[in-house]
């Protein structure tokens, strides 16, 4: 009988999600993106070769592995081609397994020109932090019904007559309102009808692909991007993405019913970390020389795939993931970069905050009053022991081991996958989420 396993970050994004939906692929038969689009950073370590993924499915160095990008995915069709031909380069047959849903909406010039063009026009105190990709407009026009989907690409003149009609409004909004240059029509309407080429060979009803994969006895994996956190509905609202991160967006960003998804995998850091703007209660200088954070930030690497901006790193967050938790409805949890805190003496807990007098044991929703908390801290001894490359939990430090159940016990949640290093070797397996 199949079993489905939906895979999701539970804090900011950048929990390490495409090493293990690599890793897990062994057990899969499709996997499958249905949510973000190419904001999205995923970096595999395969032996002595690096893949740095943005659209395209992390189960694709799996040979024989079909790959899937759902509906719930906006796509810049464009970077989706570059992103295969890098691969191919590397002698990775993409093409011939990878489907694309016709329902994906695209990713079109003018809506990284808003994208950009907004960002500037904000203080730097209102700044997202958006990367400038063009997802939030594109998701704009999803919401309003405007957006051009993949399968449009297939009726040139509709497309073109659609085309006109969104940029006669959005160069408006370029021009008069934020005072940017106008997009040329032709200009996007040929290189759309170029990309488009490349693109229809691989485009299938992807739900009626996965329904039959799972008729079959097939298993799925689904490949969440960015983190809980940044959830349009349940993050730190408005610092978040434009899309549902959450484990429940696997039904509606795939085509396929809830009762096909059987096990959520939240992946956490043993720490915390954060792109771009918004409030983060357990941050940490990562300047200070010697300070933990500084540690957190050139030991884990903490530089974004996508952005190249350093992460804002910061003690592992309780309540934050406890809300994560509770959104995804979480099967098992996967502590990633365990061997990071190597060698600090001391750790800390964020276990609760301080808010409007109380002491509160949940992420609020909003960011005004994430921003208004302050962390409550537990102290713990930390380990001078390496855990880098780290197969079993008796090869653990006492310490590491105390620091990993104590969080189960806050977050009375199992940990049943522990990473400690970024190779598929690295990894310390408790529980299979396919077992």
């Amino acid at each position: 009988m199949a079993k489905n396993v939906v895979v999701v970050g539970t804090q900011w994004g950048d929990e390490g999600k495409g090493k293990i939906v690599d890793w897990l692929t062994d057990r899969a038969q499709g996997v499958v993106r249905f949510q973000g689009g190419h904001n999205a950073g995923h970096t595999l370590v395969v032996g002595q070769k690096v893949y740095k993924l943005n659209l395209v499915p992390s189960g694709i160095v799996h040979p024989g592995i079909k790959c899937y990008i759902g509906n719930g995915v906006v796509l810049d069709i464009q970077h989706l081609i570059s992103e295969i031909e890098v691969l191919e380069a590397g002698g990775i047959d993409v093409r011939s397994r990878l489907r694309v849903s016709p329902g994906c909406p695209l990713i079109l010039g003018y809506h990284s020109a808003l994208d950009r063009a907004r960002e500037a026009a904000k203080s730097s105190d209102t700044r997202i932090g958006t990367t400038g990709k063009g997802i939030g407009p594109t998701y704009e026009d999803k919401v309003a019904r405007r957006a051009l989907r993949v399968y449009d690409l297939f009726y040139p003149e509709r497309f073109s007559e659609k085309l006109k009609e969104n940029l006669d409004y959005h160069n408006f909004v370029l021009t008069r309102y934020l005072g940017a240059e106008a997009v040329d029509f032709n200009t996007v309407l040929e290189a759309a009808m170029v990309s488009a080429e490349q693109i229809k060979p691989m485009v299938v009803d992807v739900s009626a692909e996965l329904h039959a994969l799972n008729k079959a006895g097939q298993n799925l994996l689904f490949e969440g991007a960015q983190g809980a956190l940044l959830d349009i509905d349940h993050g730190t609202y408005p610092f978040v993405t434009s899309s549902n991160c959450v484990a429940g967006q696997a039904s509606a960003g795939a085509g396929i019913g809830p009762g096909m998804l059987h096990y959520v995998l939240g992946i956490t850091k043993a720490y915390c970390t954060r792109v771009g703007g918004g409030p983060f209660p357990s941050e940490l200088d990562i300047e200070a020389e010697g300070a933990p954070g500084r540690q957190m930030s050139r030991k884990g690497r903490e530089i974004g795939t996508v952005t190249g901006r350093k992460r804002r790193c910061g003690w592992f967050d309780v309540p934050a993931l406890k809300r994560s938790i509770q959104i995804n409805g979480v099967t098992g949890l996967c502590i990633t970069k365990l061997d990071v805190l190597d060698g600090l003496s001391e750790l800390k807990l964020c276990t609760g905050y301080k808010l409007n007098g109380k002491v509160i044991d949940l992420l609020p929703m909003g960011s005004d009053e994430v921003a208004d908390c302050q962390p409550v801290l537990e102290s713990m001894t930390g380990w001078a022991e390496s855990t880098a490359g780290v197969t079993t939990v008796d090869e653990l430090p006492m310490a590491a081991r105390a620091y990993l159940e104590r969080i189960e016990t806050l977050c009375d949640t199992r940990i049943d996958i522990i990473s400690t290093g970024p190779e598929r070797n690295e990894t310390i397996l408790r529980r299979h989420p396919y077992d």
